[in-house]
């Protein structure tokens, strides 16, 4: 008798959800999500979470006295939880060296843009801003820096003449909805 042991992922995310319900709904998926940490109390991904059945664990960071004993807190919910990898999906936070060491080499970003070109907040606004032709999406590593790590995969988008921050970000997510979850299942598959 063989037993299918998928792997065990924890979503981290800050807004509306838009990764977490594709990934969520994608036919693709290898890999259970068993948990959503967020880190803001009124986010719409909490939810889209809920829709799923999925444990949802939100910490709001500004209660703790340090990043350090926010981490803490959430690393105890994880091990609970046997997560054995964590992808970031909007988490619109820099991840600690608490996480980053007990999870070396098993963290995980979608980023809405070739790097190292448009790391950090709205990089989507920033294509626009600097009128480049192409932008893209980035999966890559979490190290300590902002959108530093090592990268995983890249697609590239086209961007058009007529393109609003909007309309890019939405042909943006359509490949991020299909990526993440395909090099997801790469990753966990092979670890």
């Amino acid at each position: 008798m063989s037993f299918d042991i998928r792997p065990r992922v924890a979503i981290f995310a800050s807004g509306t959800g838009t990764n977490f319900d594709a990934i969520m709904n994608s036919d693709a998926r290898k890999f259970d999500v068993v948990m959503l940490i967020c880190d803001k109390p009124k986010a719409h991904v909490i939810g889209k979470a809920a829709s799923f059945g999925t444990e949802t664990v939100v910490l709001d960071p500004t209660t703790f006295p340090s990043k350090e004993a926010y981490e803490a807190e959430v690393l105890k919910k994880l091990k609970r939880a046997n997560v054995q990898w964590i992808a970031l999906a909007g988490y619109m936070r820099i991840v600690g060296d608490t996480l980053l060491e007990a999870y070396e080499g098993k963290i995980v970003n979608v980023h809405p843009s070739l790097l190292p070109s448009f790391p950090g907040k709205d990089a989507v606004g920033q294509a626009i801003d600097k009128g480049v032709k192409v932008s893209g999406v980035t999966i890559h590593y979490v190290d300590e820096g902002v959108d530093t790590g090592p990268i995983i995969e890249q697609e590239p988008v086209t961007v058009f003449p007529n393109d609003t921050a909007e309309t890019l970000q939405k042909r943006i997510q359509q490949v991020e909805h299909v990526l993440y979850t395909k090099i997801i299942n790469e990753l966990t598959y092979f670890s």
